[in-house]
């Protein structure tokens, strides 16, 4: 069965169980900055889990595409990948734990649906600790379908639970699936350590709220979230023994061969190359084609994009892939975007610009590598402290070529090999440590709070940017769009189309409409109709954004009318005063502004 199969019969199966199917959100969250990428379907469905009424109402289907980085060192192996596709089921206050455990059952066992062989199936179930009891219910509900309780494991919280998005939010236990995919029988006792035991299906019963001080309260609406591998069950389903033989991923990595002249049994390092390779361009392509316009860069979604590509390069040169100066990435991105165009039409949309971006970077990196190449020969040349010749590399001259030159340390460790000289690796990780501790501060400080925790002032912020919007549009012209969106409870970010800088005037201008319409105790309400309907009736949306054939649309007494999911006050009056910060630009053609509500 072909993924696209899969994924078919996975949203009919659940179309019968009285789900809506709605489509995949961007890789790049909305309005939720606690992620950098969406590596579940949650993180779009945040404000509905937390109580938000959804358009499609509280059966929902979909197949989401996503990105975890987490695992990027087991990347190379059978199963792990960045870039991954999710199919899941969700109960916004519904169903609960013996209804999606059964129907996720029924489709992987049922003769009309996947008929996988029951001896083929393990479940793990939440252990128990002091922010939760044990769960029992998950587990009897297995045991009633007829899966033994040898085959039912309980684990601890960092095995079996699932969220929240952020630092806090909506989270709770889950009940994993796995299949045996070894050749022989699988053992009566269930191990999960056993890496022929491939994890497939996860459900999650998120009945909890994390809070700011670490505690968990019960959610006063129960929800399931689920997610399939894609990749992973139609490995399973294809008899294959990894995700790379799938016909997609298969097809990227022959060409990976094939430009890197890999022929015969390839070693097991050659292998892992090439699966790397084939993961990261994938990956690489599409986040190049979400429509936000993220390139690689030194910064949040571009920092992870640049390392993809960067890596893509080194593991090229591994294999000992020729250039002669015709970038090799966009010919592999060209493989990409044919193989899924028709599922993501964006890609082929887009295929300008993810050929351009890769070229570039792939380009400025064989530069920068000649660059650290030199480099290297130098320190290597340089005599130590006694004036002998060096038998190693100190930790500053590794992390001067990781950090100067982009070399990851496995890079450092073989051109030392060649040179018949050590590393000091440990020293390395300690810098790397120090390295990585700075940049999570960072990060932390960056991206705490969101739409992620429906904060109050997150919602008066989020509110605020409907009137910035049409505050702009009055200004600046009718052709004013969003492009995008970043809001914590300390300010709100709003990027929007326009060619220069703004003046002080039109500042002062678009400062003093909203604080007027704030002035006026404007009325916000909510009405849903179908997304032609929204169009007519002249509500706004965001540029190149997905949304479903229902939508909700908020009205701010007649001023602004807007396609939008999130939360949002009822009236204008518990805002405050609005007050604009900086304006300046976001990209290309694209202006940024950032404002406060005091």
């Amino acid at each position: 069965m072909k993924t696209t199969q899969l994924k078919e019969l996975y949203l009919k199966f659940f179309e019968s169980k009285n789900h809506k199917r709605i489509a995949s959100a961007s890789l790049i969250p909305e309005n939720d900055p606690s992620v950098l990428f969406t590596t579940a379907g949650m993180h779009p469905l945040v404000p509905f889990l937390l109580g938000h009424p959804h358009p499609s109402g509280k059966r929902l289907c979909d197949n989401q595409i996503c990105i975890r980085t987490g695992d990027i060192d087991e990347v190379g192996d059978a199963s792990h990948l960045t870039f991954f596709e999710m199919l899941g089921n969700w109960s916004l206050g519904e169903y609960f734990k013996e209804e999606a455990i059964s129907w996720s059952f029924e489709f992987l066992t049922g003769k009309d649906w996947l008929n996988l062989p029951i001896d083929k199936l393990a479940v793990t179930c939440f252990a128990g600790d002091k922010d939760a009891p044990r769960d029992t219910v998950a587990a009897n509900s297995w045991r009633k379908l007829g899966v033994a309780d040898d085959r039912i494991a309980f684990l601890q919280k960092e095995d079996n639970w699932w969220g929240p998005a952020g630092e806090i939010g909506p989270c709770g236990p889950d009940s994993e699936m796995f299949y045996w995919t070894g050749h022989d029988l699988a053992p009566k006792v269930f191990d999960p350590k056993d890496k022929h035991w491939v994890e497939i299906w996860n459900d999650v019963f998120m009945q909890y709220n994390k809070n700011k001080d670490g505690t968990f309260t019960p959610l006063a609406q129960k929800n399931v979230d689920t997610g399939l591998g894609v990749e992973r069950v139609a490995m399973v389903l294809q008899g294959k023994t990894n995700v790379y033989e799938i016909h997609q991923l298969h097809k990227i990595l022959e060409t990976v061969k094939e430009i890197a002249n890999v022929s015969g049994h390839p070693t097991h390092e050659q292998i892992n190359s090439l699966r790397i390779i084939t993961d990261h361009i994938r990956a690489s392509t599409f986040i190049l084609g979400d429509h936000r316009g993220i390139t690689p860069s030194n910064m949040d979604q571009g920092y992870i994009l640049r390392r993809f590509v960067r890596r893509i390069i080194r593991h090229l040169r591994l294999l000992g892939a020729k250039y002669s100066g015709k970038p090799l990435t966009p010919m592999l991105a060209e493989v990409v975007i044919d193989l899924y165009k028709d599922e993501y039409p964006m890609l082929n949309e887009r295929r300008d610009f993810i050929l351009t971006e890769l070229k570039r970077e792939e380009t400025k990196f064989r530069e920068t590598l000649e660059n650290g190449l030199k480099m290297f020969d130098k320190i290597v040349a340089s005599k130590d402290k006694e004036g002998q010749s060096k038998t190693a590399l100190s930790k500053e001259d590794a992390f001067l070529l990781y950090q100067s030159y982009g070399f990851p340390i496995e890079m450092i460790e073989e051109l030392a090999k060649e040179q018949k000289i050590s590393v000091d690796t440990a020293g390395f990780e300690e810098e790397y440590k120090k390295h990585q501790e700075l940049s999570r501060v960072g990060a932390e400080k960056k991206f705490k709070g969101g739409l992620a925790d429906s904060s109050e002032m997150t919602t008066k912020l989020h509110t605020a940017t409907h009137l910035l919007g049409e505050a702009l549009r009055q200004v600046l012209g009718n052709e004013i769009k969003q492009k995008g969106s970043n809001i914590t409870p300390e300010r709100l970010r709003f990027d929007f189309n326009f060619d220069r800088k703004l003046t002080p005037e039109e500042i002062k201008k678009i400062e003093s409409i909203v604080n007027m319409k704030i002035k006026e105790a404007l009325d916000v309400t909510r009405s849903e109709m179908s997304f032609e309907q929204a169009k007519e009736m002249g509500a706004q949306a965001e540029f190149g954004a997905k949304y479903p054939p229902i939508v909700s649309v908020y009205c701010v007494g007649e001023f602004s009318k807007e396609i939008c999911g999130g939360p949002h006050v009822g009236n204008l009056r518990e805002l405050g005063h609005f007050k604009i910060l900086k304006e300046e630009s976001s990209a290309q053609g694209v202006r940024r502004i950032k404002a406060v509500l005091e």
